[in-house]
């Protein structure tokens, strides 16, 4: 069997010749790729039921991850499909000046070299992955989660088909076909060859990769995401944001998690709001001020505005102007997604200015903070680090840069 160094320094090579392949040409790639998938989607089906029987007293959420359902392997397809289709960022320049000198200097986007993608269940993580490595340049290395190592295997095999088929080489994709855990511990000294470690996961999962390892990792741990609704919100609009953010899916990380509404607005809104909320099953914990005016929901502990519930709960406070809900978000957010409902201009600028976050939306659903949603396609996950890549990744945000300079013979005086 393979190691780890071994396949680690093989999709380093395959990297070295994939920056000098056409965008074209890693298109038709990808595009084979979906047609792969679709030939042998029996293939995949069959695969993700053994992985499903084989991993029994998993809990309903995970099993949702897990399972391939016809909607998810159409979204695999389409979404290979998609990134296809996008413009090309590698070799975008930047930025370019000519010196007085005549020196003609540009910047250019260029791939990263080698990903690292360390992963749990969600086989479409496989195919984003490998989507968005692809598109920008990069060569990957996959290592799902062993629960679905099954399914993980036909995807990967179809796809490093279709890359040789479109005369990439093979190794620009390297699944790492093991259960045994220490695989990720070797993974993780390979800085000579690996380049950056995405994690997708749980917030001990994200810690125990960024802490044993010299090599970058792009982060994403907590997704605790607000709300504020200014003192002059709609109360339509308001009910509608709120209930479409907190419910459309309430596992996922741009799911809202606390619920910050202004005093002058507090009894206009607060009563509508809960009710839809809770018609869709969701429990409400609010602070005092909010106890007053809905006296039958729980009343919130310290710990809630610090908690992600990836579930149907919801913290509720109120504030005393939009300086003190920006008090609130730069305390107790994750820097991942914050929103204000407001008709205001000037609330709205203020609030984008003031919250620090890698997405800030006005009148819109936090759910909408996503590759998808913001014309990116496939992402391999939403980063809340502060250097290179923040918020959702994808393509042009696995390239990073070089400078290059063209003279006519120019010396340094």
């Amino acid at each position: 069997m393979i190691t780890v160094e071994e396949l680690a320094k093989r999709a380093k090579d395959a990297a070295q010749v994939l920056r000098t392949m056409s965008g074209a040409c890693r298109a038709d790639a990808l595009n084979r790729m979906a047609g792969k998938l679709l030939a042998c989607k029996e293939e995949v089906f069959a695969a993700n039921a053994a992985d499903l029987e084989a991993a029994p007293g998993l809990t309903p959420a995970f099993q949702k991850r897990l399972k391939v359902t016809e909607k998810i392997f159409d979204y695999m397809v389409n979404r290979l499909k998609e990134a296809a289709a996008l413009p090309d960022p590698v070799g975008n320049v930047l930025e370019g000046r000519t010196m007085p000198s005549g020196l003609q200097v540009k910047r250019i986007a260029v791939p990263i070299g080698v990903i690292a993608m360390i992963y749990e269940a969600r086989p479409n993580v496989t195919t984003d992955a490998a989507a968005v490595a692809l598109k920008s340049g990069n060569t990957v290395i996959l290592k799902g989660g062993s629960e679905c190592l099954r399914t993980n295997r036909v995807l990967a095999d179809a796809m490093r088909s279709a890359a040789q088929e479109a005369g990439l080489p093979e190794d620009v994709i390297q699944l790492i076909d093991s259960s045994d855990r220490s695989v990720v511990g070797e993974l993780l000294k390979q800085e000579k060859y690996v380049d950056l470690i995405i994690p997708r996961g749980g917030k001990s999962l994200i810690r125990a990769i960024a802490e044993g390892t010299r090599i970058p990792v792009l982060k994403h741990y907590d997704g605790i995401c607000h709300q504020y609704v200014a003192e002059d919100a709609d109360t339509e609009m308001a009910v509608s944001l709120i209930v479409n953010s907190k419910c459309q899916r309430v596992e996922v990380c741009n799911a809202l998690e606390t619920l910050l509404v202004d005093s002058a607005a507090a009894e206009r809104v607060l009563p509508e709001i809960a009710k839809a909320l809770q018609e869709k099953g969701v429990e409400l914990r609010g602070c005092a001020e909010t106890l007053k005016i809905l006296p039958g929901i729980l009343p919130a502990a310290d710990e809630d505005w610090d908690t992600e519930y990836l579930g149907p709960v919801l913290s509720i406070r109120i504030v005393h102007g939009i300086g003190e809900a920006m008090k609130h978000i730069a305390r107790h957010g994750s820097g991942h997604t914050d929103g204000i409902i407001t008709n205001s201009l000037k609330l709205s600028e203020q609030f984008i200015a003031g919250v620090d976050s890698a997405s800030v939306l006005v009148n819109a659903s936090t759910r909408l903070s996503g590759g998808g949603d913001y014309g990116l396609g496939a992402v391999v996950g939403i980063s809340t680090d502060r250097l290179h890549a923040r918020g959702p990744v994808g393509p042009a945000e696995l390239c990073t840069y070089k400078w290059v300079a063209v003279g006519n013979g120019q010396l340094r005086s």
